[in-house]
């Protein structure tokens, strides 16, 4: 209320102003422009000229008016996009689900320009493309991914990984994650990632270099990363066997110095891990240095008890066989009762030529077990001492048959 007395006050003193200036004649105003010439009262000039600022002055509201209005239909286009983008990326991604490989290609492609996240579409699209065996969109896909979202480089890489094993192009993916391992090495999944590229293409030497790190990430379960272990260094085992093999039909007297020296890298569980031994023992011995083969199993089993080793011990000839079987008879004392003992101690009696003894160690080894190795062996021994009907009816059995036995001295009949 107070206000609006002060403006009708206000305005009363500006009429009565306006009022008593007009009584007085101050003059008038000439404005010559080229050949027009304007002449006017002051006051009128003077109504005139407030006239044009306040005409300019609203020009200048209704230009920017039009403007914020067109940016207002450019907001509405803009959120218009980006809706039908949102609604694209989600049926394509929906019919990604569904296994619709060639629609999910189609949205994820065409809705990705104006989506929030592009990076997301490209990917799918690029998965979307792959299943429909386009590799070349695949690639180009995966750019495109790359380019629309900066630092992205890690995801469409392991993006580019995956399709890449997923389609059996492993020299590629083996290329793609060495470069992804010098930006992040010690990124988990990448790790993982090689180490599947690395099982694929058989490379058991990398992988071998690899394993201290899988071991540190923890990218494996414990007992999955031990048995991965042991398949990459059997098979590394079995590969330096093999490279001694070769050397041996070039010259015989080549020695086993790839094979000893691996044996000597590998890590201290696995050369104190029962079937790793065997397996080294079992190629040194193929390999034809059985003395190696009897002094590495002695020294194993007389500090850990293996019935496979011992098996395995019974099989080689080492350089002294007399002493080989006197050690076998000290385990005896600990062990009266061992099956597969008493059959090796049977074969390694028949290395030195003591017959009964063997026959007893077997008879006693088959009455603790009926081992088909067992069998077979005393049928064997008694067709050799004479004893037919014994061989024969050992032979019913079903162990005639010298299945795996290996070759031992036999007496005359």
């Amino acid at each position: 209320m107070i206000r609006l007395i002060l403006i009708v006050l206000f305005a009363l003193l500006i009429g009565t102003g306006l009022s008593l200036g007009l009584q007085y004649d101050l003059g008038y105003i000439r404005i010559s422009l080229g050949h027009y010439l304007i002449e006017t009262n002051f006051w009128v000039g003077l109504a005139l000229l407030i006239a044009l600022v306040a005409l300019i002055v609203l020009t200048i509201g209704m230009i920017r008016r039009m403007r914020q209005g067109g940016g207002l239909v450019a907001n509405w286009v803009s959120r218009s996009k980006e809706r039908r983008a949102r609604r694209r990326t989600t049926q394509g991604l929906l019919a990604l689900a569904e296994g619709n490989w060639p629609r999910a290609r189609k949205m994820l492609t065409s809705g990705a320009g104006n989506a929030d996240t592009p990076l997301i579409n490209y990917l799918a699209a690029a998965q979307a493309a792959f299943e429909c065996g386009d590799h070349e969109a695949v690639d180009i896909l995966l750019r495109k991914a790359y380019e629309s979202t900066p630092g992205s480089d890690m995801a469409v890489g392991i993006t580019q990984a995956q399709l890449q094993l997923a389609g059996n192009r492993q020299e590629q993916a083996l290329a793609t994650l060495v470069r992804l391992r010098k930006q992040s090495p010690h990124h988990p999944f990448v790790l993982k990632l090689l180490k599947n590229t690395y099982l694929r293409l058989e490379d058991w030497r990398e992988l071998a270099k690899l394993l201290p790190e899988l071991r540190k990430r923890s990218v494996l379960p414990e007992n999955e990363l031990g048995e991965l272990e042991r398949q990459v260094w059997h098979n590394l085992l079995e590969q330096a066997a093999e490279d001694c093999r070769r050397q041996q039909k070039e010259n015989p007297n080549t020695s086993l110095e790839p094979l000893t020296r691996l044996w000597d890298e590998l890590p201290g569980f696995l050369r104190r891990d029962e079937k790793t031994i065997g397996d080294y023992a079992r190629l040194l011995a193929n390999l034809g240095d059985e003395e190696q083969t009897e002094t590495l199993l002695r020294k194993v089993l007389h500090n850990h008890w293996s019935d496979d080793l011992v098996n395995l011990y019974g099989r080689i000839e080492g350089r002294m066989p007399d002493e080989q079987l006197l050690a076998a008879e000290q385990w005896l004392k600990d062990r009266p009762n061992n099956a597969e003992l008493l059959l090796a101690l049977g074969r390694l009696s028949l290395r030195n030529e003591l017959w009964g003894k063997a026959r007893e160690y077997f008879e006693t080894s088959l009455r603790l077990r009926r081992s088909r190795e067992g069998l077979a062996e005393l049928s064997r021994l008694s067709a050799h001492m004479g004893d037919e009907e014994m061989s024969i009816k050992l032979m019913m059995q079903g162990l005639a048959n010298d299945n795996g036995l290996p070759k031992l001295p036999m007496p005359k009949a």
